[in-house]
């Protein structure tokens, strides 16, 4: 008798069964992604610093400007200025609190705290001052009677000297080329002078009868010897 062999179908099912349709595999979730911003305070920053970096440029080209203007102002002062520095090589000794000694240049004449040099060459009035203000001094300005009375002793009776007194403007408005102010009461005309409104310059000289030192009012283009004067220095 032959034996039976039965198969029997056997089945396994899987962990995770699919139901009828058909279904994709779940994929992890993806991270979202931005496209990246800059800071918006970056901008800023870098137009500040810009802004900064001009200004201080601008800073110094103005400097800079500045510093050639002068050291271009101080080269031609240089270039035109022709004024001689004086040797102050005659010193005394001084009872001034301002230095032991004083000092005037050399060959000129010292009378307290001033310097006077006395001229031989005639010029005119206008001449005479730029004479003076090119060895740093001006025309003699008078202050006192014992001033007066010092430096005539020096000059000669024969000839007459420009001091710094004028009237510019014809109006009998007299003043001292240092504008020290005119005092009425210690001027020291010749008798009858000033005597005339078209003369505005002032000469120092003695007149022949009088044999006396005194101011008399003169042309200015008119040639005359003069003196100068400057302050001491000390040392």
């Amino acid at each position: 008798m032959a034996s039976e062999i039965t198969y029997a179908e056997v089945r396994f099912k899987n962990e995770s069964q699919t139901s009828g349709t058909n279904s994709k595999p779940l994929s992890a979730p993806k991270e979202k992604t931005s496209p990246h911003k800059s800071s918006p305070s970056f901008p800023k920053l870098l137009l500040a610093s810009l802004l900064i970096l001009l200004l201080l440029l601008a800073i110094s080209f103005l400097i800079a400007f500045i510093i050639f203007f002068e050291k271009y102002s101080q080269l031609k002062e240089k270039r035109t200025l022709k004024e001689p520095i004086p040797r102050y090589v005659e010193c005394e000794k001084s009872n001034q609190t301002m230095g032991a000694w004083s000092c005037c240049p050399k060959n000129w004449i010292s009378f307290k705290s001033n310097c006077y040099l006395i001229s031989g060459t005639s010029a005119s009035w206008t001449e005479s001052e730029k004479k003076c203000s090119e060895t740093g001094a001006h025309l003699l300005v008078i202050d006192t009677k014992e001033e007066q009375d010092f430096i005539t002793q020096k000059l000669s009776k024969l000839t007459a000297y420009y001091i710094g007194l004028s009237d510019p403007e014809g109006k009998n408005h007299w003043q001292w080329i240092d504008q020290t102010p005119y005092n009425e009461s210690a001027t020291f005309w010749h008798e009858g002078e000033p005597s005339n409104h078209r003369e505005h310059c002032v000469f120092l000289n003695t007149r022949p009868l009088a044999g006396k030192w005194g101011w008399n009012d003169a042309q200015c283009d008119k040639a005359q010897s003069s003196i100068c004067k400057m302050k001491k220095i000390y040392l």
